[in-house]
Protein backbone atom coordinates (compact mmCIF):
# COMPACT_ATOMS: atom_id res chain seq x y z
CA UNK A 1 0.00 0.00 0.00
CA UNK A 2 1.29 3.44 -1.06
CA UNK A 3 2.26 5.80 1.76
CA UNK A 4 0.76 9.39 1.38
CA UNK A 5 3.38 12.01 0.21
CA UNK A 6 3.80 13.47 3.24
CA UNK A 7 4.07 10.32 5.49
CA UNK A 8 7.25 9.72 2.56
CA UNK A 9 8.92 12.49 2.38
CA UNK A 10 8.96 12.27 6.67
CA UNK A 11 10.18 8.95 6.00
CA UNK A 12 12.95 9.53 3.40
CA UNK A 13 13.99 13.03 5.75
CA UNK A 14 14.81 10.87 9.12
CA UNK A 15 16.89 8.48 6.78
CA UNK A 16 18.48 10.91 5.32
CA UNK A 17 19.12 12.47 8.97
CA UNK A 18 20.19 8.88 10.28
CA UNK A 19 22.51 8.50 6.86
CA UNK A 20 24.37 11.79 7.74
CA UNK A 21 25.64 10.50 11.11
CA UNK A 22 29.27 8.39 11.23
CA UNK A 23 28.46 4.71 10.97
CA UNK A 24 31.36 3.71 12.88
CA UNK A 25 33.04 6.12 15.75
CA UNK A 26 35.93 7.78 14.13
CA UNK A 27 35.08 7.12 10.40
CA UNK A 28 34.13 10.37 8.53
CA UNK A 29 31.31 10.66 6.36
CA UNK A 30 33.87 11.32 3.55
CA UNK A 31 37.23 10.15 2.68
CA UNK A 32 39.22 13.68 3.08
CA UNK A 33 38.91 17.49 1.85
CA UNK A 34 40.42 16.47 -1.41
CA UNK A 35 38.93 13.85 -4.09
CA UNK A 36 39.37 10.50 -3.99
CA UNK A 37 41.52 8.32 -6.02
CA UNK A 38 39.41 7.46 -9.14
CA UNK A 39 39.19 3.99 -10.74
CA UNK A 40 39.02 4.68 -14.30
CA UNK A 41 41.90 6.98 -13.62
CA UNK A 42 43.86 4.24 -12.08
CA UNK A 43 42.70 1.71 -15.06
CA UNK A 44 43.94 4.42 -17.56
CA UNK A 45 47.39 4.76 -15.91
CA UNK A 46 47.59 0.84 -15.77
CA UNK A 47 46.99 0.46 -19.64
CA UNK A 48 49.36 3.29 -20.66
CA UNK A 49 52.38 1.83 -18.80
CA UNK A 50 51.38 -1.74 -20.11
CA UNK A 51 51.61 0.47 -23.69
CA UNK A 52 54.99 1.93 -21.90
CA UNK A 53 56.61 -1.15 -20.21
CA UNK A 54 56.34 -3.52 -23.68
CA UNK A 55 55.71 -1.31 -26.57
CA UNK A 56 53.99 -3.47 -29.57
CA UNK A 57 51.85 -5.69 -27.50
CA UNK A 58 49.89 -3.46 -25.77
CA UNK A 59 48.28 -0.06 -27.02
CA UNK A 60 46.42 1.46 -29.44
CA UNK A 61 49.10 2.56 -31.60
CA UNK A 62 51.50 0.34 -32.73
CA UNK A 63 54.83 2.69 -33.57
CA UNK A 64 57.53 1.83 -35.79
CA UNK A 65 61.27 2.31 -34.61
CA UNK A 66 62.21 5.67 -36.07
CA UNK A 67 58.62 6.99 -34.07
CA UNK A 68 58.66 4.78 -30.69
CA UNK A 69 60.69 7.61 -28.64
CA UNK A 70 58.64 9.87 -29.39
CA UNK A 71 55.71 8.42 -28.17
CA UNK A 72 57.02 6.78 -25.83
CA UNK A 73 57.99 10.26 -24.34
CA UNK A 74 54.27 11.55 -24.85
CA UNK A 75 52.58 8.55 -22.80
CA UNK A 76 55.28 9.03 -20.06
CA UNK A 77 54.52 12.71 -20.21
CA UNK A 78 50.31 11.74 -19.33
CA UNK A 79 51.39 9.19 -16.84
CA UNK A 80 53.58 11.25 -14.90
CA UNK A 81 50.64 13.87 -14.70
CA UNK A 82 47.96 11.50 -14.38
CA UNK A 83 49.95 9.42 -11.53
CA UNK A 84 50.98 12.23 -9.23
CA UNK A 85 47.26 13.67 -9.12
CA UNK A 86 45.75 10.04 -8.09
CA UNK A 87 49.15 9.83 -5.42
CA UNK A 88 47.94 13.41 -4.06
CA UNK A 89 44.53 11.77 -3.76
CA UNK A 90 45.76 9.00 -1.86
CA UNK A 91 48.08 11.18 0.58
CA UNK A 92 45.01 13.45 1.45
CA UNK A 93 42.53 10.10 1.67
CA UNK A 94 45.36 9.46 4.47
CA UNK A 95 45.27 13.03 5.89
CA UNK A 96 41.73 12.45 7.18
CA UNK A 97 42.64 10.37 9.59
CA UNK A 98 44.73 13.27 11.13
CA UNK A 99 43.97 16.29 13.15
CA UNK A 100 46.27 18.19 11.17
CA UNK A 101 44.67 20.14 7.98
CA UNK A 102 46.48 18.33 5.00
CA UNK A 103 49.66 19.97 3.91
CA UNK A 104 52.24 19.41 1.60
CA UNK A 105 50.48 16.57 -0.66
CA UNK A 106 50.93 18.56 -4.21
CA UNK A 107 54.48 18.99 -3.67
CA UNK A 108 54.77 15.31 -2.06
CA UNK A 109 52.74 13.55 -5.39
CA UNK A 110 54.84 15.53 -7.84
CA UNK A 111 57.97 14.35 -6.20
CA UNK A 112 56.87 10.52 -5.32
CA UNK A 113 55.76 10.55 -8.57
CA UNK A 114 58.79 11.12 -10.50
CA UNK A 115 60.39 8.75 -8.49
CA UNK A 116 57.90 6.23 -9.59
CA UNK A 117 58.57 6.88 -12.97
CA UNK A 118 62.35 6.91 -12.74
CA UNK A 119 62.16 3.03 -11.40
CA UNK A 120 60.82 2.37 -14.46
CA UNK A 121 63.63 0.82 -16.53
CA UNK A 122 64.23 -1.57 -13.25
CA UNK A 123 60.62 -2.35 -13.24
CA UNK A 124 60.26 -3.70 -17.32
CA UNK A 125 64.01 -5.36 -16.24
CA UNK A 126 62.29 -7.41 -13.71
CA UNK A 127 59.06 -7.79 -15.37
CA UNK A 128 61.28 -9.11 -18.65
CA UNK A 129 62.76 -11.63 -16.44
CA UNK A 130 59.45 -13.29 -14.86
CA UNK A 131 58.21 -13.77 -18.74
CA UNK A 132 61.59 -15.60 -19.45
CA UNK A 133 60.80 -17.37 -16.38
CA UNK A 134 56.93 -18.35 -17.16
CA UNK A 135 58.36 -19.69 -20.54
CA UNK A 136 61.39 -21.45 -19.38
CA UNK A 137 58.91 -22.64 -16.90
CA UNK A 138 55.46 -23.89 -18.69
CA UNK A 139 56.14 -25.80 -22.04
CA UNK A 140 53.04 -25.19 -22.99
CA UNK A 141 54.70 -21.70 -23.78
CA UNK A 142 55.82 -20.91 -27.24
CA UNK A 143 57.82 -17.81 -26.40
CA UNK A 144 58.15 -15.50 -23.88
CA UNK A 145 56.00 -13.17 -25.36
CA UNK A 146 53.11 -15.19 -25.25
CA UNK A 147 53.73 -14.79 -21.82
CA UNK A 148 53.18 -11.17 -20.89
CA UNK A 149 50.55 -11.47 -23.52
CA UNK A 150 48.48 -14.05 -22.40
CA UNK A 151 49.57 -15.14 -18.95
CA UNK A 152 47.72 -14.10 -15.60
CA UNK A 153 50.98 -14.89 -13.80
CA UNK A 154 52.65 -11.65 -16.05
CA UNK A 155 49.44 -9.46 -15.18
CA UNK A 156 49.59 -10.39 -11.81
CA UNK A 157 53.29 -9.74 -11.84
CA UNK A 158 52.74 -6.43 -14.22
CA UNK A 159 50.41 -4.47 -11.67
CA UNK A 160 52.60 -6.16 -8.31
CA UNK A 161 56.27 -4.67 -9.41
CA UNK A 162 54.15 -1.32 -10.17
CA UNK A 163 52.46 -1.39 -6.76
CA UNK A 164 55.30 -2.66 -4.77
CA UNK A 165 57.45 0.66 -6.17
CA UNK A 166 54.76 2.66 -5.08
CA UNK A 167 54.42 1.44 -1.56
CA UNK A 168 57.95 1.23 -0.96
CA UNK A 169 57.65 5.23 -1.48
CA UNK A 170 55.32 4.90 1.22
CA UNK A 171 51.79 6.12 -0.88
CA UNK A 172 48.88 5.40 0.82
CA UNK A 173 45.85 3.17 -0.74
CA UNK A 174 46.86 3.72 -4.33
CA UNK A 175 49.12 0.31 -4.61
CA UNK A 176 46.69 -1.30 -2.66
CA UNK A 177 43.88 -0.43 -5.38
CA UNK A 178 46.61 -1.72 -8.33
CA UNK A 179 46.98 -4.96 -6.32
CA UNK A 180 42.84 -5.59 -5.98
CA UNK A 181 42.81 -4.45 -9.88
CA UNK A 182 45.07 -8.11 -10.55
CA UNK A 183 43.40 -9.53 -7.88
CA UNK A 184 39.73 -9.42 -9.13
CA UNK A 185 40.92 -10.33 -13.09
CA UNK A 186 43.57 -12.83 -12.30
CA UNK A 187 42.45 -14.56 -9.04
CA UNK A 188 45.65 -13.76 -7.34
CA UNK A 189 46.26 -11.87 -4.51
CA UNK A 190 49.12 -10.13 -3.58
CA UNK A 191 49.73 -7.88 -1.45
CA UNK A 192 52.10 -4.81 -2.78
CA UNK A 193 54.11 -5.13 0.31
CA UNK A 194 55.15 -8.03 -0.47
CA UNK A 195 58.80 -8.75 -1.59
CA UNK A 196 59.39 -10.81 -4.69
CA UNK A 197 62.91 -11.12 -6.04
CA UNK A 198 63.60 -11.26 -10.12
CA UNK A 199 62.48 -14.40 -12.42
CA UNK A 200 59.24 -14.99 -10.49
CA UNK A 201 56.72 -17.20 -12.35
CA UNK A 202 52.90 -18.76 -10.62
CA UNK A 203 51.50 -21.48 -13.02
CA UNK A 204 48.13 -21.38 -13.40
CA UNK A 205 47.79 -18.72 -10.22
CA UNK A 206 43.88 -18.86 -9.33
CA UNK A 207 43.72 -18.83 -5.33
CA UNK A 208 47.49 -17.61 -4.98
CA UNK A 209 47.62 -15.12 -1.70
CA UNK A 210 50.75 -13.63 -1.08
CA UNK A 211 50.70 -11.92 2.18
CA UNK A 212 52.27 -8.42 2.99
CA UNK A 213 55.68 -9.39 4.79
CA UNK A 214 55.92 -12.51 2.20
CA UNK A 215 60.02 -12.27 1.19
CA UNK A 216 60.29 -14.44 -2.15
CA UNK A 217 64.20 -14.74 -3.65
CA UNK A 218 64.88 -15.37 -7.23
CA UNK A 219 64.27 -18.01 -9.31
CA UNK A 220 60.86 -18.90 -7.15
CA UNK A 221 57.96 -20.95 -8.57
CA UNK A 222 54.12 -21.27 -7.54
CA UNK A 223 51.43 -23.18 -8.40
CA UNK A 224 47.38 -22.78 -8.18
CA UNK A 225 46.40 -22.46 -4.69
CA UNK A 226 49.44 -21.49 -2.38
CA UNK A 227 49.11 -19.51 0.20
CA UNK A 228 52.26 -17.47 2.06
CA UNK A 229 50.24 -16.47 4.83
CA UNK A 230 50.16 -15.50 8.39
CA UNK A 231 49.92 -18.17 11.35
CA UNK A 232 48.54 -15.88 13.97
CA UNK A 233 47.76 -12.00 14.76
CA UNK A 234 49.12 -10.53 17.80
CA UNK A 235 47.22 -7.86 19.04
CA UNK A 236 47.95 -4.98 21.47
CA UNK A 237 47.17 -4.04 25.13
CA UNK A 238 43.62 -2.85 23.80
CA UNK A 239 42.81 -5.59 21.80
CA UNK A 240 43.64 -4.59 18.46
CA UNK A 241 45.61 -6.32 15.63
CA UNK A 242 49.43 -5.29 15.72
CA UNK A 243 50.64 -3.57 12.21
CA UNK A 244 53.85 -3.66 10.30
CA UNK A 245 55.05 -6.61 12.00
CA UNK A 246 57.64 -9.65 10.06
CA UNK A 247 54.33 -12.37 9.61
CA UNK A 248 54.55 -13.71 6.45
CA UNK A 249 57.10 -16.33 5.08
CA UNK A 250 60.84 -16.05 3.27
CA UNK A 251 61.28 -18.29 0.71
CA UNK A 252 64.66 -18.08 -0.29
CA UNK A 253 65.95 -18.64 -4.01
CA UNK A 254 64.71 -21.02 -6.52
CA UNK A 255 61.88 -22.87 -3.74
CA UNK A 256 58.89 -24.10 -5.96
CA UNK A 257 55.79 -24.81 -3.78
CA UNK A 258 53.05 -26.77 -5.61
CA UNK A 259 49.14 -26.63 -5.82
CA UNK A 260 47.26 -26.00 -2.96
CA UNK A 261 50.49 -26.11 -0.33
CA UNK A 262 49.99 -23.26 2.98
CA UNK A 263 52.96 -22.17 4.34
CA UNK A 264 52.15 -19.84 7.61
CA UNK A 265 54.41 -17.61 9.86
CA UNK A 266 57.46 -16.17 9.97
CA UNK A 267 59.16 -19.31 8.65
CA UNK A 268 61.96 -19.66 6.36
CA UNK A 269 62.14 -22.39 3.56
CA UNK A 270 65.59 -23.20 2.69
CA UNK A 271 67.00 -22.56 -1.08
CA UNK A 272 66.18 -25.23 -3.42
CA UNK A 273 63.56 -26.87 -1.21
CA UNK A 274 60.43 -28.41 -3.01
CA UNK A 275 57.02 -27.93 -1.23
CA UNK A 276 54.67 -30.69 -2.14
CA UNK A 277 50.98 -30.39 -3.07
CA UNK A 278 48.31 -29.38 -0.05
CA UNK A 279 50.83 -29.85 2.20
CA UNK A 280 50.85 -27.50 5.37
CA UNK A 281 54.03 -26.25 6.77
CA UNK A 282 54.68 -23.92 9.64
CA UNK A 283 58.22 -24.33 10.84
CA UNK A 284 61.59 -23.59 9.26
CA UNK A 285 62.22 -25.78 6.17
CA UNK A 286 66.81 -26.51 5.72
CA UNK A 287 67.73 -25.74 2.34
CA UNK A 288 67.39 -28.31 -0.80
CA UNK A 289 64.81 -30.32 1.44
CA UNK A 290 61.45 -31.63 -0.26
CA UNK A 291 58.40 -31.67 2.14
CA UNK A 292 55.18 -33.91 1.24
CA UNK A 293 51.85 -34.41 2.39
CA UNK A 294 51.78 -37.12 4.90
CA UNK A 295 55.47 -36.03 6.14
CA UNK A 296 55.23 -34.54 9.64
CA UNK A 297 56.11 -30.91 9.52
Amino acid sequence: MALPARDALAILDEVSARLCEPALPGLPLRAGPGEMPSLPVLGEIMTRLRAAIFPGFFGKNRPDSASLRYHLAANLDTIHRLLAGQIVAGLCFACQASPEPCAGCDQQGREAALAFMAALPEIRRKLTLDAEAAYEGDPAAFSPGETIFCYPSLTAMFHHRISHELFRLKIPIVPRIIAEMAHSTTGIDIHPGARIGESFFIDHGTGVVIGETAIIGAGCRLYQGVTLGALSFPKDLDGSLTRGIARHPILEDDVTVYANATILGRITIGKGSVIGGNTWVTRDVPPNSKITLGKDW
